[in-house]
């Protein structure tokens, strides 16, 4: 499908709504309750989640972005209009910490992600200049065996040209064709340039049913 002008107002008008961070839980019983629909950013570490999350919201620094990879230990929850919680997840792969550590955090969020039942959508975040990696496989293997829908969202994209940033997103496509809980469509975004930011916007409210 295809959003018309309308939907990327609406989606646009939704996001310039207050926004403020909720909590970090880092652990399952520590959660808000599921009573609002949620989406959660998922990917290795260092790929951009929260740039994307600040981009989205317009807020340079709601998200704290950080150049080590694996600041990201909690699972953050944010509070959109009061309508709506996006949701960072801690990354995957590289981290500054003990192995012990980054296997805590890192289970906390696969267990967030098997066991919410308000989660509307996994966005699978991934460097349009590296492309997917066998450790984003495992993490959409694990997404498919949860059944939980997620969609993949390419990350600075405006580091590579046009053309390149065409052919990423033709594999990335070629690559989830045949995987159960991929949703089919794969975003190219720049969080710093603001590009494919609306149609962002637009498939979160569209995932979640809202109604604007």
């Amino acid at each position: 499908m295809s959003f018309t002008e309308d939907d990327i107002e609406a989606a646009r008008v939704l996001f310039s709504h207050p926004v403020h961070f909720m909590m970090g839980a880092v652990a399952m019983d520590g959660l808000p309750p599921g009573d609002l629909p949620e989406v959660a950013f998922a990917g290795r570490s260092n790929v951009g989640k929260s740039s994307l999350i600040n981009g989205l919201v317009g807020h340079k620094k709601l998200a704290r972005a950080s150049n080590e990879p694996g600041r990201t230990r909690e699972v953050n929850f944010f509070v959109l209009d009061e309508v709506l919680r996006l949701v960072d997840l801690p990354g995957y792969g590289f981290a500054r910490a003990s192995k012990s550590k980054v296997q805590d955090f890192q289970n906390l969020g696969r267990a967030y992600l098997r066991g919410r039942p308000n989660l509307k959508r996994v966005y699978l975040l991934i460097d349009a200049r590296h492309g997917l990696k066998d450790v984003d496989g495992e993490a959409m293997d694990a997404l498919d065996t949860a059944a939980v829908s997620y969609q993949i969202v390419l990350t600075k994209a405006d580091k590579i040209k046009p053309a390149e940033v065409a052919a990423v997103v033709e594999r990335s496509e070629a690559a989830i064709r045949k995987r159960p809980a991929a949703f089919p469509r794969v975003l190219a975004t720049s969080s710093e340039k603001g590009t494919g930011m609306p149609e962002l916007r637009a498939e979160i409210v569209f995932a979640c049913g809202l109604t604007l």
